[in-house]
């Protein structure tokens, strides 16, 4: 049964539909999607008593403002948006219930940039290629394929529970500048020592022009050994494209599937949620790891993720 829980008064800046994404249709030309920062959308559910990848909303900046229809138990997760419920402050990485005719709101930017509205029962929109992801290049997914809008209203299956918070060794802190490992490759031979050294021991800034495709950053060029265009190739999440001007560009959640620019390597899994809550303006370094080094991290997190989920349903 499906039943209204939420109204859009005012829809934020970006507020989309987002669960872990679309995978399965890269050759289609399709993009993954999903959450930019899974790992807050995650734990919002986890807290709510959702499965772990159902869907949320995603809210960058400036957030939504939500009459609820129904009482209904949310989780708000990952960037400080200063999140309000009838003009009080209510907690993030904790589950709370908002009820019939109550508000929520956002206010100022106080840590990351993404706020994850997590709901006890999910979001009720269709599975479009076996997500719910809203993929806004394409204009398909999630609410009608596009970000929300006043007078949406969102349906669901709501329910309540007891109040669940998350430790505080499990909320993840956003720091700026900020350190992100990488795997260096796959075109190794279209770059100078030169421009490796610059690329591993400079600081970029995260440039304005940044979106859920990439992360454009300013900084020292970084030297190619010969053009940068290559056949084009697959892209994969966290790619880092360096084109001609010598500026790298890291391919988020809503990536081009395929790309013609060298990249001189690939942010690992377990740093794209911190990468997602960075500001325009913060500041990047590059930490080169090995493969394997990157494949434990991943390891470890995904186990971590499992261990509170089954825990959670004690």
């Amino acid at each position: 049964m499906s039943t209204p829980i939420f109204k859009v008064i005012k829809p934020g800046l970006q507020t989309t539909v987002q669960d872990l994404g679309r995978y399965g249709f890269r050759e289609y030309g399709v993009s993954p999607s999903g959450a930019m920062d899974p790992y807050s959308l995650q734990m919002g559910n986890l807290l709510v008593g959702n499965e772990l990848g159902e869907a949320g909303l995603e809210a960058p900046l400036i957030g939504p403002v939500l009459l609820a229809l129904h009482d209904v138990s949310i989780a708000i997760c990952g960037g400080n948006l200063s999140p309000k419920i009838n003009e009080q402050e209510v907690p993030l990485w904790k589950s709370i219930v908002i009820q019939k005719g109550q508000i929520l709101s956002f206010g100022e930017v106080k840590e990351g940039v993404r706020s994850y509205i997590c709901i006890a029962g999910g979001i009720n929109v269709p599975l479009v290629l076996n997500s719910k992801s809203t993929y806004l290049t394409g204009k398909f997914g999630g609410f009608e394929g596009r970000a929300l809008k006043e007078g949406d209203i969102l349906f669901g299956s709501p329910f309540t529970r007891r109040n669940r918070q998350l430790h505080t060794n499990l909320i993840p802190e956003y720091t700026n500048p900020l350190t992100v490992r990488v795997i260096i490759g796959s075109h190794k031979d279209k770059f100078t020592p030169l421009g490796f050294e610059t690329f591993l021991t400079e600081e970029y800034i995260i440039s304005p022009q940044s979106s859920r495709m990439g992360y454009q950053l300013n900084g020292p060029k970084i030297e190619h050994s010969s053009p940068a265009d290559i056949i084009s190739d697959a892209i994969p999440l966290g790619g880092i494209q360096v084109p001609a001007n010598g500026q790298p560009i890291i391919l988020m959640a809503e990536h081009q599937t395929t790309g013609g620019y060298s990249r001189i390597g690939t942010v690992i899994s377990t740093d794209i949620p911190l990468l997602a809550q960075a500001l325009p303006g913060t500041k990047i370094r590059f930490k080169a790891i090995s493969l394997q080094s990157a494949q434990n991290l991943l390891i470890e997190c995904r186990n971590q993720i499992k261990c509170l989920y089954w825990f959670s349903r004690s």
